[in-house]
């Protein structure tokens, strides 16, 4: 997907405020079984195409809105991604002025996860509908 001008502009300027990690570094972190939380802020018809496992689901739509309740703990370690890492950068920073501390953006998204050749899952899909 080609992105406008000036969405390519502010996603730049917002990546000087943020943290990105790799694909590589998240899938290390993963096997480690850490505590980190990995979050999923696409649209739900993405969604739908899989998830990076063991993610959860909190669409950039609604995620100021609700990610208190869904993480109370500002020092929490968040993992966050979209497509291709430009909603998931815009969603950090704001998280950040939110007070979350350890925010972190995965760079280049779900398309750098699937082009590595790490796996999908679907079954993140439909436990996150149930809460």
């Amino acid at each position: 997907m080609r992105h406008n001008p000036g969405f390519v502009q502010l996603v730049h300027e917002v990546r000087k405020n943020i943290r990105e990690c790799s694909v590589e570094t998240l899938k290390n972190r993963l096997a480690q079984s850490s505590s980190v939380i990995v979050l999923d802020v696409r649209e739900d018809h993405e969604v739908q195409r899989g998830m990076i496992p063991g993610s959860i689901h909190l669409g950039r739509g609604i995620l100021e809105r609700d990610i208190e309740t869904k993480i109370p703990d500002k020092q929490t370690e968040i993992i966050l991604y979209c497509g291709g890492g430009y909603r998931s950068a815009l969603a950090a920073e704001n998280l950040q002025k939110m007070g979350y501390r350890n925010v972190w953006s995965l760079d280049g998204g779900i398309k750098a996860w699937t082009a590595a050749g790490y796996p999908l899952s679907a079954e993140e899909l439909r436990s996150t509908k149930n809460r």
